[in-house]
């Protein structure tokens, strides 16, 4: 299986792409590990006279709200009242909604308590080292159905407090102090406390709760002097700076001489398209085909998971020039696309019928005000017959129940941040019946909690017939994949061929390909390089790393000129991998340009560890181990217990036979973080090669035992068992390993050996026909691991 030498690479990038604020502490943020800002923990260094205020710049072009709202009054006036105007204030008794009237909170033995004084309003809570000190809150930050409150540091960060206030009625359920991480302690040093980088506002939220965001970080003081043009979302944020748009008006506004009345985005993809409902069918068509799709790369740059690559939004409505947006792969989607990590609305649009034909978010919200267009199911009714579908009937509820809302079936929510109910966008029929064979949710049983998904399989069944086909018909082949089931290579080929699925279905079947990559499915892979569409070229790219060296180079090189921004990037990561030697002069000269962007986009972001990481994997494929090391070494001043920083490091000194230099760094490492699992195997392989295996099995023990859900672990256990002639020992380790992973090739390939060495041609030879079975005419025996 090609992808066996370089899967390990390409599964590093795949979880360092997407960044964006952890909704829980599980196994998959675990590895986002975080330094505590440089300022101290007491009320001296938190407050005000020495606390550096986020400062209003100079933003050349961008004239600001007020000037906008001169002309467009109706629209200001709507604006006025949405959370895009509210996203960010100062903290006043006008804009602070929480109780700090001497209330408390206690969370997991710390008592927090919220007070005011001077007219100032402070939090007395553990800060980074843990003990109680006073902070004054700077900022608000947002207004429904949540409002968190945002504290001031000496080197510019604004950190986000993890107790936030419901600001939901009382007879909600609201009016209350909560943290948002209540079931597991969250304590100082913790990646998630609110001291750490995940709460960081400069990184993590102020890019689109703010106009014109400038972050300005010095990586040799690590510290920020971030800017903007306007606190919170004003009318540049979207519309792009307004400058040449009052030029062009003060002269008589001529949209002859100048089309683009002087905006960077014209947002008019609407304008003259019709909506007509179809009598027979119930549903509306356009009256015209959707051409660009600028309001939606607008919205996407927030509205979506996403990367951003170059350090601020875009104003032209290309999403692709600045942020690379997550695909439907695990954990952030459930296989039929569903949402599950915090994905926002963007990527379950993309893959829903709506948007296939043509639906904007305008069409369903006022964009200035953020509201519906019509309350209720009168906003469905816009484009759906109300007389058909708006009835007893088709919703099988009473008129006006709440099992009658259009949304309840078509859009369940997702509760994020404790209290906030997201509606998934992807406007999917119910399908209790995925939920018997993928273990996915659904709407009906959302409600319906007394019953189960066979019973309400059956429901849908009785009323609307056995055939419910839907839009995303991905959901069996994504399940397959995600369980490494025979045959998910070929079922996921069918969705990246299939002309009928949307095109962010297609890329994520792509992307799905990578632990897969075969000769077959490596001409889906270069079939993908040449879609018409970016993501597909993009999630080639990434699946391309996966690929022998030639072929990586080959595929990737005929995508240096493309005319996307975040194929370009993606192709340099993979064609750094290609050797100077015997390389053209006029090929060196195309592709410095591609290098030094890819270079440019990580350095975007670098005041996180992980495009650290990036850049020194691609100084690594370039062959320049001083600059590699230099990465992986930034990475671990800015964030000393990042733990990818020291693995990566240790890999690199063992590339070039450095041993020793790889054990300290690994030892380093343990010191900061003890017991982490990938540390633990790193350091198991070295002890390894260095020939002291009792010490080793001590160190890969540790790793199976600390990431049990990781199955490369557990089989490099149970070889070195074996090798350490502890055959039975190692049979036991596989086999329990096997009931958790139980399509794993390596595991199965080391059990056939295994048991036929013990003369066991029955459990061999049952083992045999499992693996046989998973890739047919591809067995693929247990490999040394070091």
């Amino acid at each position: 299986m090609w992808a066996a030498a370089f899967v390990a690479v390409a599964a590093v990038l795949a979880a360092l792409l997407f960044l964006v604020q952890p909704e829980s502490k599980s196994p998959a943020n675990a590895t986002l590990r975080t330094t505590v800002p440089r300022s101290g923990g007491t009320s001296d260094t938190a407050s005000p006279a020495h606390a550096k205020p986020v400062m209003q710049a100079e933003s050349p072009g961008f004239v600001g709200a007020e000037r906008c709202s001169t002309c467009h009054t109706r629209e200001a006036s709507l604006w006025r009242q949405s959370q895009h105007a509210k996203a960010m204030q100062h903290a006043s008794e006008d804009t602070v909604l929480g109780n700090f009237d001497d209330a408390g909170f206690d969370y997991f033995g710390t008592h927090s308590t919220f007070y005011r004084r001077d007219g100032k309003f402070f939090v007395r809570t553990d800060g980074a080292d843990g003990k109680l000190a006073d902070f004054e809150i700077s900022h608000v930050f947002g207004v429904s159905p949540l409002q968190q409150y945002l504290i001031a540091f000496p080197d510019g960060r604004l950190q986000a407090l993890s107790v936030a206030w419901d600001t939901r009625p009382e007879s909600s359920g609201g009016q209350r102090w909560f943290h948002l991480y209540p079931d597991t302690p969250i304590r100082a040093g913790d990646p998630l406390h609110w001291t750490r980088r995940e709460q960081n506002w400069n990184w993590m939220c102020a890019e689109c709760h703010s106009t014109k965001l400038e972050r300005h970080f010095a990586p040799a003081s690590n510290s920020y002097a971030t800017t903007f043009a306007e606190m919170n979302v004003a009318c540049e944020a979207c519309h792009g700076p307004g400058e040449k748009h009052l030029a062009w008006a003060s002269a008589g506004a001529n949209t002859t001489a100048d089309p683009s009345r002087g905006l960077s985005v014209t947002l008019d993809e609407r304008r003259g398209a019709h909506w007509n409902i179809n009598p027979q069918s119930g549903n509306a068509a356009r009256s015209e085909a959707p051409g660009a799709r600028t309001e939606m790369g607008v919205c996407a740059q927030c509205h979506a998971r996403r990367t951003s690559f170059a350090g601020g939004l875009s104003h032209t409505g290309d999403t692709f020039e600045t942020h690379d947006l997550a695909l439907l792969t695990a954990p952030l989607y459930h296989a039929d696309g569903q949402q599950r990590g915090e994905v926002y609305n963007t990527g379950s649009f993309m893959s829903s019928r709506m948007y296939a034909k043509g639906v904007t978010c305008s069409n369903c919200h006022e964009p200035h005000s953020g509201a519906l267009r019509a309350p209720g199911n009168a906003v469905c009714s816009q484009c759906h017959l109300p007389a058909k579908y708006d009835t007893s009937a088709h919703t099988l509820h009473p008129a006006n129940s709440r099992g009658a809302a259009c949304t309840g079936c078509h859009m369940p929510t997702t509760d994020y941040m404790v209290v906030d109910a997201r509606h998934d966008h992807s406007f999917r029929i119910p399908r209790p019946d995925l939920s018997l064979t993928l273990g996915t949710p659904n709407a009906c049983n959302q409600c319906h909690r007394e019953n189960d998904a066979a019973w309400a399989a059956g429901v849908i069944e009785k009323h609307y017939g056995p055939v419910r086909k839907g839009f995303q018909g991905f959901g069996a082949a994504f399940h397959a994949a995600e369980q490494a089931e025979p045959g998910a290579e070929a079922a996921l080929l069918a969705v990246t061929r299939d002309s009928s699925a949307s095109a962010i279905a297609r890329a994520s079947a792509l992307a799905r390909l990578q632990p897969y990559l075969s000769a077959q499915s490596l001409a889906a892979v270069e079939a993908g390089a040449s879609d018409p569409d970016p993501m597909l070229r993009g999630a080639a790219m990434d699946t391309l790393l996966a690929a022998p060296p030639q072929e990586r180079v080959r595929i990737a090189a005929a995508l240096i000129d493309d005319p996307s921004r975040i194929v370009r990037i993606k192709a340099a990561r993979a064609l750094a991998i290609a050797p100077d030697e015997g390389m053209t002069p006029a090929m060196r000269a195309r592709l410095q340009p591609l290098f030094d962007d890819y270079i440019a986009s990580q350095r975007a972001n670098a005041d996180r560890p992980e495009p650290l990481i990036n850049l020194g994997l691609f100084y690594a494929d370039r062959r320049d181990a001083l600059a590699a090391e230099a990465a992986y070494r930034e990475a671990m001043r800015l964030e000393p217990d990042f733990v990818p920083a020291y693995v990566n490091l240790a890999d690199l000194y063992r590339a070039y036979g450095r041993d020793a230099d790889a054990e300290s760094t690994l030892a380093t490492g343990l010191a900061k973080v003890r017991g982490d699992a990938d540390l633990s195997h790193a350091m198991g392989l070295l002890r390894i090669r260095q020939g002291r295996r009792d010490e080793a099995l001590d160190f890969l023990q540790q790793a199976a035992s600390a990431a049990p859900g990781n199955p490369r672990y557990a089989f490099v256990l149970g070889v070195a068992l074996h090798d350490g002639a502890q055959g039975a020992k190692a049979i036991t380790a596989l086999e329990s390993a096997l009931a958790r992973f139980p399509n794993d090739p390596e595991i199965l390939g080391a059990l056939v050996s295994y048991t036929e060495e013990t003369g066991d041609g029955a459990r061999a030879g049952a083992y045999r026909k499992r693996l046989e079975g998973l890739r047919p005419g591809e067995i693929q025996m247990g490999s040394d691991p070091i």
